[in-house]
C-alpha cells in the first residue's frame, strides 16, 4: 500500500540534515523534472518581485522568495517533519516511534509541487511553491502530470489518495482496482454528507496517524474499509466512474 498525502503551505525552517541531494530522493523517475524546476525557481527568486507575483505572495510572505533562493544549499529534514499546518498538527510525525516512522518511510508519500512524489522521510529543505503556481509562466500541471501519472501507475498494491484535489490533478492516481481516492465528509442526523474543508484535513492527519500507529497491511479496498472500522474510522467505498480511481468518503 502506498498512501498519498498532499503538502503544506507552511514549513518549518531548518534541519539537521545536508544539502538538498536530488539524487537521494524517492521515485527516482522524477529526477529530471525535479532538476529543471528547481534550477527555474532558483533562478526565478533572483527577481523577488516576479517571484512574488508567480506565487500569489503578499508583502509579508516575501521571506519566501529567500528560502526558495537557498534551497540549494539549505538544511534538510524529513518531508514528513518539514510541513506544518492542520493536517500535518493531526499527524504529529515528531511523536511516532521508530516502528511508525518506518513503516511511513516504506508506505508514504508526500506529494510536493516542487519535488513531485517524495518519500516520507526523504530529505528536503524548507520552499515556497504551490499546484497552482507558475514557473515560469508554465502552470505545473504541464510539467507534472504525466511524469507523476507514470511513476504511480508503476506502483504495485493499494493507492490510498489523501490529496487535495488541485494535488491530485497534477498526477492522478491510475483507475484500476485498489486505487482510490479518499473524500472527508460529515453526515447529519438523517443520514445525508457533505463535504469538508478545514476539518478534512484534521480528520486526513488523524487518519495517516492511525495507519502509522498501527500499520496495517491491506491487499485490497474491503481489507482497508474493515482496517478503518476496527481502528474507529467510517470508510464509505463508493464505485469508480469510467477511467477515474473510485472514491472512498471518509466520514469524520
Amino acid at each position: 500500500m502506498l498512501v498519498l498525502l498532499p503538502p503544506s503551505e507552511t514549513k518549518r525552517d531548518g534541519g539537521e540534515g545536508g544539502a538538498l541531494d536530488l539524487g537521494a530522493l524517492s521515485f527516482p523517475s522524477l529526477h529530471a523534472v525535479r532538476s529543471r524546476l528547481v534550477r527555474d525557481v532558483v533562478g526565478l527568486a533572483s527577481d523577488p518581485e516576479a517571484m512574488m507575483r508567480a506565487l500569489k505572495l503578499g508583502p509579508r510572505q516575501a521571506g519566501e522568495v529567500d528560502r526558495n533562493a537557498a534551497l540549494r544549499g539549505s538544511p534538510t529534514m524529513a518531508a514528513i517533519d518539514r510541513y506544518t499546518g492542520v493536517l500535518y498538527d493531526a499527524l504529529d510525525a515528531h511523536s511516532l516511534d521508530d516502528s511508525a516512522r518506518a513503516y511511513a518511510a516504506e508506505h508514504i508519500a508526500v506529494h510536493s509541487a516542487l519535488f513531485g512524489l517524495v518519500g516520507a522521510l526523504d530529505p528536503i529543505p524548507a520552499y515556497r511553491l504551490s499546484h497552482d503556481s507558475r514557473v515560469p509562466g508554465e502552470r505545473l500541471k504541464a510539467r507534472w502530470r504525466a511524469s507523476i501519472g507514470d511513476a504511480l501507475a508503476a506502483t504495485d498494491g493499494l493507492l490510498l489518495d489523501l490529496r487535495s484535489e488541485g494535488y491530485a490533478e497534477l498526477g492522478p492516481v491510475p483507475a484500476r482496482p485498489g486505487s482510490v481516492f479518499v473524500r472527508v465528509v460529515a453526515e447529519d442526523g438523517v443520514g445525508r454528507r457533505r463535504a469538508l474543508n478545514h476539518f478534512n484535513k484534521q480528520a486526513k492527519g488523524r487518519f495517516a496517524r492511525a495507519l502509522l500507529e498501527h500499520r496495517p497491511e491491506p491487499a485490497t479496498v474491503s481489507d482497508l474499509v474493515d482496517w478503518a472500522a476496527s481502528a474507529g474510522f467510517v470508510l464509505d467505498a463508493g464505485e469508480g466512474g469510467p477511467g477515474t480511481a473510485r472514491e472512498v468518503q471518509l466520514v469524520a
